[in-house]
């Protein structure tokens, strides 16, 4: 009786290590070892600053574009509100200098033309003066006028030139102030160029400002991996705060002898079992392969030494790859080529 039972139990114990043996391998499929990747995104700190807040922890889900920590930014604003501060002065200096320059060519402007007007009528003056200076003349020499009506036309005479001259001056002093006006528009340049410096040293500190909160990838959400830093820690440029990883963009990663390079290619259809899900196998698909060997030894003489050569391939996981964990190990089976041909086939049916 106790034979039977012990015989019984050999049979049962060899009959659960072969059925283990059929789920986990497939003995008319090629296979490879490999284990699970993702693309890590390590955040890092572009300024320095002392760490205020990391509001994701590991395993946490971020989403696009999220704020994931923050440094203290009290000097950087300082900064920036002392140049928005100088800015807003400049810009009154530019109202006020503007102001000057529209004074300054409006008065211009007109003294010229009252002086030319000036000059005009002090020559009109000068030239009637002139004339009757000369007909005294003539009549004091025929003996039709007295002396004292010439000195009268001669005294009238020199007054019409001194106000000639004086308008002449005045016009001359009139257009002179072109070259202040001229010195004062350049002036209000100056400043205009100052202020267009001047913001844009402003958009640089707010530039460095939002540099302050340490955001996660724009185009995809993501889940922390690793979190590196903690409140109160000083963070420099470089500092790693956060690695993240897409849950989409998993891939299982293995290394293929040279004996069967010649067995895949890319595109090539795959099915991917895990160590932790034994028999559940999910389609894959070979998207690299890499183009030299790795673990190449430094002298390749004989052909067991080739042998050894490895490449590096990556299989797309085309089922739930969120539900892949990097890390986790597995193996990679290739489906044969009339598998391959009616997926293709049944592909095209409409």
């Amino acid at each position: 009786m106790k034979r039977r039972i012990i015989v019984v139990a050999l049979v049962l114990g060899v009959g659960g290590i072969a059925l283990v043996m059929w789920m986990r391998h497939d003995s008319g499929n090629r296979h490879f070892t490999g284990f699970v990747e993702g693309e890590e995104r390590v955040l890092r700190s572009e300024v320095s600053g002392r760490v205020l807040e990391v509001r994701y922890e590991e395993g946490d889900e971020v989403p696009a574009g999220a704020v994931v920590a923050r440094l203290d930014e009290r000097d950087i604003e300082a900064r920036l509100h002392s140049k928005r501060e100088e800015l807003s002065v400049l810009e009154a200096e530019i109202a006020a200098q503007e102001e000057r320059v529209r004074l300054a060519g409006g008065t211009w402007k007109r003294d010229v033309q009252v002086a030319a007007a000036e000059v005009w009528r002090a020559q009109a003056a000068a030239g009637l003066a002139a004339k009757n200076l000369s007909r005294e003349r003539e009549l004091v020499e025929t003996g039709a006028s007295t002396a004292q009506s010439l000195d009268e036309a001669e005294a009238a005479h020199d007054e019409a030139q001194g106000a000639l001259r004086r308008a002449g001056e005045m016009l001359a002093r009139a257009r002179a102030q072109e070259h202040g006006v001229t010195l004062t528009s350049k002036e209000l340049e100056s400043l205009e160029r100052r202020r267009g410096l001047l913001a844009a040293q402003v958009e640089e500190v707010q530039v460095v400002r939002s540099k302050y909160e340490i955001r996660a990838p724009d185009a995809v959400a993501t889940v922390v991996q690793t979190r590196f830093v903690w409140p109160g820690e000083l963070a420099r440029p470089g500092t790693a705060v956060l690695s993240v990883i897409d849950p989409l963009d998993k891939y299982v990663q293995i290394y293929v002898p040279v004996p069967d390079l010649e067995t895949i290619r890319v595109g090539d259809r795959v099915e991917i079992e895990l160590d932790s899900r034994p028999g559940v196998r999910v389609p894959g698909e070979i998207s690299f392969i890499a183009e030299r060997a790795t673990f190449t030894p430094e002298k390749i003489e004989t052909r067991s030494d080739r042998v050894g050569q490895v490449y590096r391939a990556k299989v797309r996981i085309l089922e739930r790859p969120e539900a892949f964990r990097p890390g986790t190990e597995g193996n990679v089976y290739l489906v044969s080529s009339s598998t391959n041909a009616k997926s293709d086939v049944a592909g095209r049916t409409p």
